[in-house]
């Protein structure tokens, strides 16, 4: 089953991924229809938004949360499910870039992300399959010392004692592949359902009293009277404080922070389930893998014993015709013996990266707050966006502040000039790894 692309042709119904055809957790909301009144208006139905309504929601605040498709329809229902430590970028490149001081708060923050996300699966008994183990994979001989003097300053500078390098050797013990050099392991890190996370947290902010609307995009952002007036087709949102949320699907509904992130496509497929024991042939300890390629390669294995790879690389923004197809040569450059297994799902998705890796955090006008661009490592992240956003509303400023803080430069060029300017920069980086 091949995915549509995104299109707002298609609001009323998920695209068809293996994650939707495996979906649980949450009764489908309703359009707003009229006016309603709120605390805070969060535009977004990822994680991000999500979990900002649920914050807000324990705290007393009266949130509307307003989504565009249906909960978890975009990047946060879609994604490689890798659920990591730290931020986008390693401590080392982070102290470069704010000093090392900085650096470790973002790291404990990033640690505390993935406590975030444990509790709240463990709190509101969310069933979207959390595994342990993450392996990083050298690509290039050259890659591999600097993966192994990552896992090291992280146990020896930072005190984190659930990752170790991985020789050649053991790697090849672990994966049915011989295509890597070597690597790391961490066994705190893992991977998960992602639209079942999403929706879990979308019932748990429904049940402490967040109104969620579906099928309900923000038209226009207005003022009146000093307050937020959020059009939607059907209904407007009078709001104190606006969350905006929408990471890839921003659009131009707010182009002062627009420059700041570049959305761009990824692509997925998902294997026939494989049985037992073939699954384990090819990741035996059931971990999540992703390489050190520019443009790399991700995978893991799903409850019912599919692989599932991403990877593939496309320079428009139209998905390519021929998603299965991509995405599985790149599954068959690293498992060969998977020839004659059959593609089930593709779908594509849409992601926002920032220039620096690391999210964008703000406000502007000193009532709307925004956090996006988490570059693909927004599973956890994306929780303690919403808990410090809710912090920050509540007057509690330190850690929103420091993650505002967070050099975030625009794209060259803004919005008009920033599609071509990747272009050109994801097929130099292409052509790398293919050298």
């Amino acid at each position: 089953m091949i995915a549509e692309p995104l299109s707002p042709a298609i609001p009323s119904r998920y695209p068809e991924t293996y994650y939707t055809a495996t979906a649980t957790g949450f009764e489908p909301a309703p359009s707003l229809d009229g006016s309603t009144d709120c605390d805070v208006c969060v535009v977004g139905g990822g994680y991000t938004g999500v979990a900002t309504a649920l914050h807000l929601a324990e705290r007393g605040h009266k949130a509307v949360l307003l989504e565009s498709q249906r909960i978890g329809w975009g990047a946060s229902g879609r994604n490689g499910g890798q659920f990591c430590s730290g931020q986008r970028i390693e401590p080392a490149a982070m102290a470069r870039l704010m000093g090392a001081e900085r650096a470790r708060r973002l790291w404990d923050l990033a640690e505390e992300a993935k406590a975030i996300v444990r509790q709240r699966i463990a709190r509101h008994a969310i069933d979207c399959d959390l595994k342990p183990g993450l392996i990083a994979a050298a690509f290039k001989p050259a890659h591999l010392p600097e993966i192994v003097d990552y896992a090291k300053a992280l146990r020896d500078d930072y005190g984190y004692p659930h990752i170790r390098p991985l020789s050649r050797e053991e790697l090849r013990a672990m994966l049915g592949t011989d295509r890597y050099h070597g690597g790391c392991i961490d066994s705190d890190a893992g991977h998960l359902h992602p639209l079942n996370y999403v929706l879990g947290l979308a019932r748990a902010a429904r049940e402490a009293g967040a109104e969620i609307y579906e099928l309900s995009p923000a038209t226009a952002l207005t003022r009146q009277g000093g307050r937020h007036l959020i059009k939607t087709p059907t209904g407007v949102v009078k709001a104190d404080v606006l969350v905006l949320a929408c990471n890839g699907y921003l659009g131009s509904i707010e182009p002062r922070i627009a420059a700041s992130i570049m959305p761009i496509n990824n692509f997925i497929i998902a294997t026939e389930p494989l049985g037992e024991e073939r699954a384990r042939s090819i990741i035996r300890n059931d971990t999540a893998v992703a390489d050190s390629k520019h443009v790399l390669d991700y995978y893991r294995l799903s409850a019912d014993g599919r692989l599932l790879f991403g990877g593939g690389e496309s320079y428009r923004a139209r998905y390519p015709k021929d998603i299965a197809g991509l995405v599985r040569r790149c599954m068959l450059r690293v498992f060969p013996q998977l020839a004659d297994v059959k593609v089930d799902y593709a779908w594509g998705g849409t992601l926002a990266i920032t220039r620096t890796r690391l999210p964008a955090y703000g406000r502007l006008d000193g009532d709307t707050y925004y956090a996006q661009g988490f570059s693909g490592q927004g599973v956890a992240l994306t929780s303690l966006a919403g808990k410090v956003i809710a912090e920050a509303i509540d007057g509690e400023n330190d850690r929103f502040d420091l993650l505002a803080g967070v050099p975030t430069p625009r794209f060259p060029g803004g919005t008009l000039l920033r599609w071509p300017s990747l272009v050109a920069g994801m097929f130099y980086h292409a052509m790398l790894d293919r050298l």
